[in-house]
């Protein structure tokens, strides 16, 4: 076994693969940018090295720094995680030339399941399932338009080196073929710098399905089941759960076969991914192989008991699996939501900045387990993905998993970046979602116009309007019971309140009781039950009896309450504070049709506009970039630009001034 292990990456994984090597009894060694040097996978591993600056490409995708990190520090092993350096080829011949163990597979098979082209034509040797299509290289869009013809509307134009949505579209006539082919290959190029492209079948209303699959070097080759990944936005996975709510036993077993067969041909060894898409009838067929470890990779891990980087270290080190296909077990259901730093009601734009609070859910073993790379107090960079943990519960069946992840998404407090965790709220308690009925298209379809805060109907409003009355009521007694007070004027306090949204006024009974309070609503009476004290920003309790979590905050004048991903900003106030705030002038927004602003943090890499020039609608004026996305700046009305207010290379918060217009 490995004594020491470099872990080529940062965040969540980092810190996951450093958990397991700790559990072996193996040091490790940590690697690190510039603008991670005080990052908590830095802080977790025994020994750190700083690679080089903030970029990518000048510090975790440096194969020279990396391998230089492994020779200062004894280094036997690399754990690439997943991201990064762990797909790529010549880092794992790199590594095998130092004498270096790569913790994955061979560059063999990295290479062979890394071209989708290549990789199409060894899964149909290997008797896989392919989507009908033409997978050698198309060099004309004219030759495009032929094969989509001959397979059949709708297809597919796709990228050889694809990935991440990028080089994909979908036509569904010989018009949108012509334009996809120009549109795919430009991408493609820019992107991978490889412009071959192929066309094949798009599957209607298609699941996302993928099977593990584990290799040793004596030849086992075994799968541990299914995890459905359907729930996808721009291509990108955002809940995923084990197993599929959809197979049958004849459909699992049959990919887990055909998974374990192409894993064979090409010589597979470590933790890799079989990916399928999965048509209604339950046809499937292969997609890609992912050869690394997978982001959501603990939902197999929960239903299966196995630590896959554990598994991934024992086989690196030459071990055998030391199991049979019979010997794989799965129990319960398990779901992952993966936490990300955007904002959700801003077309899910970057985040960026630091963590004020940060309190995850409490872990339980074998039922709610956060993956993550933060703790409060971090800083989120503009300059690395946007996940900043993921979220995964476990139970005895699908149903008591979501109401764990319900649960769990209640407790999970961010302040200071925003955060997905309203978006996951409502795609988790969605009827679609709750009754197994999803497919790649659900959140399309779903939230055609995007997710707005009125996609989070809360359906028991009386539930956090009370939680905010309870808080009010909670420190007016405190102020009540201030001493030193002058005699013969202390406040008296009734029971009667009145609680004021933006929208929507509450007129209820509250009387406070031992551990908690009684609430009348319209005739109604309710029981408040919570060991919570002031100040605190959770709120663990029974309301009538069941159980609930729902973030409070004083923010002035006003409680902000969040529950199943809805958020109040009440005043609650007297009945008499109520009438005369009914009367009140309302304060006009500000004009901010004159300014042009920032959408997100970032950096600002292009201003396209000088002071003085006449703009049209649709024209570029900016671009601001932040954690590998471009966001293109436009004018939505003629006007003429008065003044720029900062210059390129400012790094910017949301909202900020970039010019002003006459």
């Amino acid at each position: 076994m490995f004594q020491k292990i470099l872990i080529a990456n940062r965040g969540e994984i980092a810190c996951r693969v450093i958990r397991a090597a700790r559990r072996m009894g193996i040091a490790t060694v940590a690697v690190h940018s510039e603008a991670d040097r005080r990052a908590r996978h830095v802080e977790l591993a025994d020994e750190a090295f700083l690679l080089g600056p903030p970029t990518p490409r000048l510090s975790y995708l440096d194969i020279d720094r990396v391998v230089a990190a492994c020779r200062a520090t004894g280094a036997e092993a690399v754990h690439p995680g997943y991201g990064f350096l762990s797909e790529n080829e010549a880092f794992v011949r790199r590594l095998d030339a130092e004498g270096i163990a790569f913790i994955g597979p061979p560059a063999a098979a990295i290479a062979a399941m890394g071209d989708k082209i290549a990789s199409k034509r060894l899964a149909r040797e290997a008797g896989v399932n392919v989507i009908p299509g033409v997978d050698a290289p198309i060099e004309s869009a004219r030759r495009a338009v032929e094969i989509a013809r001959e397979v059949g509307y709708p297809v597919m134009i796709k990228a050889s080196a694809g990935g991440g949505g990028k080089g994909l579209r979908i036509a569904r006539d010989d018009a949108e073929v012509a334009e996809a082919f120009e549109a795919c290959r430009a991408e493609a190029a820019g992107a991978f710098g490889d412009d071959r492209v192929f066309v094949e079948k798009f599957i209607e209303r298609p699941r996302h399905i993928e099977i593990q699959v584990l290799a040793d070097s004596f030849g086992a080759t075994i799968h541990l089941g299914e995890r459905e990944c359907s729930i996808q936005r721009r291509h990108q996975k955002v809940i995923e759960e084990a197993p599929s709510p959809f197979l049958d036993e004849p459909t699992r077993a049959a990919m887990g076969e055909q998974a374990v067969a192409l894993a064979r041909a090409v010589g597979y060894r470590s933790a890799g991914t079989v990916e399928f898409v999965v048509a209604a009838d339950r046809s499937f067929y292969f997609l890609e192989m992912n050869t690394r470890l997978q982001v959501e990779h603990p939902v197999t891990e929960m239903v299966t008991g196995l630590d896959l980087v554990e598994l991934m270290i024992r086989v690196a080190a030459g071990e055998p699996l030391g199991m049979t296909q019979a010997d794989v077990r799965r129990d319960g259901w398990a779901i992952e939501c993966r936490v990300n730093a955007e904002d959700p009601f801003r077309n899910f734009l970057p985040s960026t900045g630091r963590l004020v609070r940060y309190i995850p859910p409490e872990e339980r073993p074998g039922a709610v387990r956060v993956d993550t790379g933060v703790v409060e107090g971090d800083e989120i960079s503009i300059y690395y993905d946007s996940m900043i943990a993921k979220l995964i519960v476990h139970g005895a069946t699908r149903d008591q998993a979501a109401a764990r992840m319900h649960a769990a998404l209640d407790a999970f407090l961010v302040r200071g970046v925003s955060t997905n965790l309203a978006f996951q709220a409502a795609l988790t308690r969605h009827p679609r979602f709750l009754s197994g009925d999803i497919d790649t298209g659900f959140i399309a379809e779903e939230y055609p116009d995007g997710f707005h805060p009125s996609a989070l109907p809360h359906d028991d409003p009386i539930i956090p309007v009370a939680v905010a009355a309870y808080a009010r009521r909670r420190y007016i007694q405190r102020a009540v019971g201030t001493s030193g007070q002058l005699q013969g004027h202390a406040r008296r306090v009734s029971d009667d309140w009145v609680v004021v949204l933006p929208d929507a006024r509450y007129e209820l009974g509250i009387a406070l009781e031992d551990g908690g309070c009684r609430i009348v609503h319209d005739g109604k009476v309710h029981r408040l039950r919570a060991d919570w004290k002031l100040g605190d920003p959770l709120l663990k309790g029974t309301w009538d009896g069941e159980p609930i979590r729902v973030q409070v905050e004083r923010l002035g004048l006003k409680y902000r309450v969040v529950h199943r991903g809805a958020r109040l900003d009440a005043m609650v106030m007297t009945a008499r504070a109520a009438e005369l705030l009914a009367v009140m002038p309302e304060k006009p927004p500000p004009d901010l049709s004159k300014l042009l602003r920032s959408p997100m943090p970032g950096l600002l890499v292009e201003v396209a506009a000088t002071v003085g020039q006449p703009v049209r609608a649709g024209e570029t004026l900016a671009v601001v970039e932040a954690m590998k996305m471009r966001n293109v700046l436009k004018a939505d009305h003629d006007a003429v630009v008065a003044e720029l207010l900062v210059e390129p290379g400012a790094s910017l918060v949301v909202d900020q001034p970039i010019l002003r217009f006459e």
